[in-house]
């Protein structure tokens, strides 16, 4: 098989969980890193036996890249993505797409455009417990999905902030806990109800944090053209991170889920449950609230590249829960001032 050539462009944080699929994956090889701190990109690329690079425009035009991915600050992941694809390399962005929506529509053309790959990391969809309610929905034993609700409480607090330049900020974070921690419940509940959104109703408030000006609080319902509605809330203002809690009530049974295990009960007294295996991959430095899933997406990207199979979470794709994102901004904001 090919060996795709990767580019990791970010070694901060999330930089760990996709250098180890890179590197250790048969699909690809990975042969760069970049940061715009020196001393973070030699490291990275000497950890992983790869060539460091403090500017992207740099390595993407010397390196010959089949694939690239993103571990970026959000406002820069449109803007480096176009970059990449005018280059003919296929993208692998980090979520969000964007901190607004024009800017990611029109990556997702330019990427269609260019006829190169956009993929955008939602790599919760891979959890056992989201691919059995997923299937139960898909095989009509669930029946239709009648309203769904999500609940996010972790903890973000002032001293989180104070680590970054960057996070909490409206203008290049996009927000708080909507766009960074419960974005992923969100894009869950919306994959499942696979509709178009009729409204956001929503309100968002800033109510434990000194250093930083964007929501840490946030609450709404959604209502779906085909009738579902959906209630979240999300806060980080809690003492710890609690798994998530998402609640589907559907015409023949109902279903509790978070990232690790799932629970469905059928209207005629059967049950299912899926449960997350023993994670096999070594992330070191790698967070528990990331779950262990990025290796399953990561891997369906690169064979999509080597076009084994069709890509799973495309930018189009995206685009629809990013759409939902930031309409619930759009609302929400109103209610701040």
């Amino acid at each position: 098989m090919k060996k795709l050539r990767v580019g990791i462009i970010g070694c901060g944080r999330i930089f760990v969980m996709h250098a180890v699929p890179a590197s250790t994956l048969e699909e690809s090889e990975l042969v760069a890193c970049c940061d715009v701190v020196a001393e973070r990109a030699a490291a990275a690329a000497e950890k992983y036996g790869a060539k460091a690079y403090t500017d992207y425009r740099e390595m993407l035009d010397r390196e010959k890249l089949d694939a690239v991915h993103l571990c970026l600050p959000h406002y820069l992941h449109t803007v480096v993505a176009k970059y990449a694809f005018s280059r003919g390399v296929n993208v692998l962005s980090e979520k969000p797409m964007s901190i607004d929506y024009e800017s990611a529509e029109d990556a997702v053309i330019s990427a269609e455009k260019a006829g190169v790959l956009y993929g955008v990391i939602f790599q919760c969809r891979y959890n056992n417990s989201a691919q059995l309610v997923k299937r139960s929905l898909e095989a009509g034993k669930l029946g239709k999905i009648i309203s769904a609700r999500s609940t996010l409480t972790w903890k973000r607090d002032d001293e989180y902030y104070k680590e970054s330049d960057w996070k909490g900020t409206w203008d290049k974070e996009g927000g708080g806990v909507v766009i960074d921690q419960a974005i992923h419940s969100i894009d869950l509940v919306n994959w499942m109800v696979d509709s178009g959104v009729k409204s956001v109703s929503c309100s968002m408030a800033n109510r434990g944090h000194k250093i930083v000006k964007v929501e840490d609080s946030a609450e709404g319902l959604i209502t779906y053209e085909n009738g579902v509605r959906y209630g979240f809330y999300c806060m980080n203002n809690y003492g710890c991170d609690e798994p998530i809690e998402i609640r589907l009530l559907c015409e023949k049974g109902k279903v509790v889920f978070g990232y690790d295990d799932a629970y469905i009960t059928y209207n005629d007294g059967s049950t299912e449950e899926a449960h997350q295996e023993e994670n096999v991959t070594l992330y070191e430095g790698g967070k528990d609230y990331w779950g262990f899933q990025h290796v399953r997406q990561i891997r369906q990207f690169y064979r999509a590249c080597l076009g084994l199979e069709p890509l799973d979470i495309s930018g189009r794709e995206a685009l629809k829960t990013h759409k939902l994102i930031c309409e619930i901004y759009k609302q929400g904001k109103e209610t701040m001032r």
